[in-house]
């Protein structure tokens, strides 16, 4: 790779040791062997672009804080969860929509340029694969970067919100306390008390960002698709992902099902590591660009 690569920011990336050459190059011999190979990404491809995860040991969300992600339902039920929600989200949004993809994501992009990636499906939100030139690839919990309404379906993109945000709440400010996973801050209930929350220009309907909150589940459309895109292919690598959340693993096991090899790149375990014919513990920015 002649090209330049972006340097890791490592805040939140857990402690592993340097790649061991023998496992780089059964992953190697992993990848050669590929044809049409199935890719799953999580949170842990985007920690090298500085947002913090939500699981790793001693750097995650769950390690740090007692913080916990909103919830589908009191999303939808309550005005003051959404207005928390998103005034935490407009602080957060202008540093979180400047994250810039890794070594990582642009291998897999170049993967896919040369034939070898068949479908990449992401459990994050945020937008870095795109943003990489990924192609092949579905948003498997939605993308922050669009916003939706409830009633009527109406779609804007959430840089159009934060101009309606700015407009609404001319001299509203509140310091941050920290970043989380999915591009919020913190903030106290006395700093979120006066933030005015737009309704959807066409309907005066409830605005969410179209991603799967937890406590709601994938659409069964975009469940079907993905299987059939793993049907197509003749293996699986999941890159920096625990798969705990059971909307990613069931491709695992589907995986698993037709025999397919399954490689995991991942510091630290994972749901499959009883049954992947290969775990790294390696950091997806370090080991992915000396697969060649």
């Amino acid at each position: 790779h002649s090209v330049s690569r972006p340097s890791p920011n490592l805040a939140f990336v857990p402690a592993s040791l340097p790649p061991d050459p023998a496992k780089v190059e059964e992953l190697q011999h992993f990848v050669s062997n590929s044809k049409r190979l199935f890719v799953m990404t999580g949170a842990g491809i985007s920690t090298e672009s500085g947002i913090p995860d939500y699981r790793s040991e001693g750097v995650g969300l769950y390690a740090r804080t007692d913080r916990r992600p909103v919830q589908h339902a009191e999303f939808v039920r309550s005005a003051s969860a959404r207005q928390r929600y998103w005034a935490r989200n407009f602080v957060g949004w202008p540093q979180f929509s400047s994250h810039q993809p890794n070594t990582a994501h642009l291998v897999l992009k170049d993967w896919e340029k040369m034939g070898k990636l068949h479908w990449l499906v992401t459990q994050n939100v945020d937008a870095l694969h795109t943003k990489a030139g990924s192609q092949r690839m579905t948003e498997l919990h939605g993308c922050t970067h669009r916003v939706f309404c409830l009633a009527c379906g109406d779609q804007i993109l959430r840089s159009e919100l934060q101009e309606h945000f700015e407009a609404l709440n001319p001299t509203w400010k509140a310091e941050a306390f920290g970043v989380a996973p999915d591009g919020d801050v913190f903030l106290t209930d006395e700093q979120v008390r006066n933030f005015q929350v737009p309704a959807c220009r066409k309907c005066g309907g409830i605005l969410k960002p179209d991603v799967t909150f937890f406590g709601d589940t994938v659409s069964q459309e975009k469940v079907n698709f993905v299987h059939q895109r793993l049907a197509e292919s003749d293996s699986m690598l999941v890159a920096g992902s625990s798969m705990q959340v059971y909307s990613g693993y069931r491709f695992a096991l589907a995986a698993r099902e037709k025999q397919l090899p399954i490689a995991v790149l991942n510091i630290g375990p994972t749901r499959l590591d009883h049954f992947a014919s290969l775990k790294l513990n390696s950091r997806c920015g370090e080991l992915l660009p000396l697969i060649v």
